[in-house]
């Protein structure tokens, strides 16, 4: 036994006593290097958290469609965005959260050496499902802002200070972009399965996605170039849009934090009670009858009335509607782009002249079935809301543009920036700025202002972009807002 012995300890002398203590400081638990997976799904849900919360500090996009009203503090209702920072915020979160991890995840992607065939069409799949993310990610950057960052974006070696591109330009390069992400999608081969929390890595339905998101950027780009825009929309709905409910674009959360929807952790874990529906939105909806409102909202205390909380001004919680419980759940989906949202668009494009094919009054209607469908509406109430003569389009007052404008916010509710871009695309709902505005602000945002941090230490970039833009103010115009 004690031979045995003598013979494990030399066993183990050999081969642990050694001059190199270069490993010595390696933390075996902590990876120095992530798998591409991991860095997509964390930049997926970093983007769709963005788009969907309703942190005053980060997202008050149902603030400015006036969806939603404040309270108690009532700086964002009335656009001071500026104590929070919250330009800043968002900036970040999707250059620093969504797209540096997706620049990384294709980073670590382009150093794969697959064999197979079939291994090719997988990465080349994960390919184009990364750079559609960024395509998306920087489509929102851009309808925020107007002039970002992109060329030189993300390559804080060679550009430390990068400059800021023309939004135009960026805008059709991210077309061209997503076009080319689609032709790169190889039907019936996988791509990230489980690491894709939206569409579990089926590729046809990504298709689908980005030529609705084509679709989406070539609509708001129609009224600056519309020969362009049309050939780009003709181009998409050929290739196949999203044409259901059940191909919505959703990312499930699960039950218990932090994957929550950041909704639940915004009204629910947080215990407070900072927003109720404003009155701009739940007087449209009560004027139309309109059968959503069970599903939007809870009825005003006991009563049998829906009752708006007023815009911009002090609004108690007990006063007023609240927001539906539906909009409470942990695991509410998150959703970036529906078919209600598509039909909308093609009720647009039709109007503008582009043979998409149906009529404006087909579109329409299938727009707000859609949405209607989508929350649950039962069809016989479907069909008395779009038989009324203030909704039915033939006879509803004012242009397509106002017909169509204000369907869609009341359909884009819970999606807070799409209501913003839809508003200032169309003007409508002709929403107005609260009287005690911030800074006597005299009408509605219509982008963000650069952060103040960019400001701070990017300047001479930053103060180029806004003289570029006609001025880094709220109230300037995205280049494709000209209306």
């Amino acid at each position: 036994m004690k031979k045995i012995l003598l013979l494990i300890a030399l066993s183990t002398l050999s081969f642990s006593c050694t001059d190199d203590i270069t490993g010595d400081n390696t933390d075996t638990k902590s990876p120095t290097t992530a798998k591409p997976e991991f860095l997509f799904t964390n930049a997926q849900k970093a983007l769709v958290d963005q788009v969907v919360n309703t942190s005053v500090n980060t997202n008050v996009f149902r603030l400015f469609s006036q969806q939603w009203t404040e309270t108690t503090y009532l700086d964002e209702s009335r656009y001071n965005v500026f104590t929070r920072t919250i330009p800043d915020n968002h900036f970040a979160i999707l250059y620093r959260d969504v797209l540096r991890d997706l620049v990384e995840a294709r980073g670590l992607l382009d150093k794969e050496n697959p064999l197979t065939t079939t291994d090719i069409a997988v990465l080349n799949n994960k390919k184009a499902l990364v750079d559609l993310h960024i395509v998306y990610a920087y489509s929102i950057l851009v309808d925020t802002f107007g002039n970002i960052p992109y060329s030189q974006a993300l390559n804080i070696e060679s550009y430390p200070n990068p400059a800021y591109d023309d939004a135009k330009t960026v805008y059709k390069d991210l077309i061209s972009r997503a076009n080319a992400d689609i032709l790169a999608f190889t039907s019936g081969q996988a791509s990230f399965g489980g690491a894709d929390l939206i569409y579990l890595g089926n590729v046809d339905k990504w298709k689908k996605f980005g030529n609705s998101l084509i679709l989406r950027m070539a609509i708001n780009l129609d009224d600056v170039d519309h020969t362009y825009a049309s050939a780009k929309i003709l181009t998409a709905v050929s290739s196949g849009l999203i044409s259901s409910n059940t191909e919505n674009t959703n990312l499930s959360y699960l039950s218990a934090q932090p994957n929550t929807n950041p909704l639940y952790v915004d009204l629910v874990a947080s215990g407070r009670t900072d927003f109720v529906p404003a009155n701009t939105l739940v007087d449209k909806m009560n004027t139309l009858s309109d059968p959503r409102r069970a599903k939007y909202f809870t009825y005003k205390g006991t009563t049998t009335t829906y009752i708006g909380g007023t815009y911009g001004a002090s609004s108690p919680y007990a006063n007023y509607s609240h927001i539906n419980a539906t909009f409470l759940s942990a695991t509410l989906p998150g959703t970036i782009f529906d078919y209600s949202e598509v039909e909308f668009l093609l009720a647009e494009a039709v109007a503008r002249g582009i043979a998409v094919g149906g009529t404006e009054n087909t579109h329409y209607n299938a727009a707000i079935t859609a949405s209607m469908q989508n929350w649950g509406v039962i069809a016989t109430d479907i069909t008395t809301y779009l038989a009324q003569p203030s909704v039915n389009y033939a006879t509803a007052t004012g242009t397509w543009r106002q017909k169509i404008g204000e369907q869609a916010w009341l359909a884009l509710y819970n999606r807070g920036f799409e209501a913003w871009t839809s508003f200032r695309r169309l003007d409508f709902p002709a929403l107005v700025a609260p009287a005690n505005a911030y800074n006597s602000l005299p009408k509605v945002p219509t982008r963000l202002t650069y952060p103040a941090k960019e400001q701070t230490l990017n300047n001479a970039n930053v103060s180029a972009a806004g003289a570029a833009i006609g001025g880094d103010n709220l109230t300037t115009k995205i280049f494709w807002d000209v209306n």
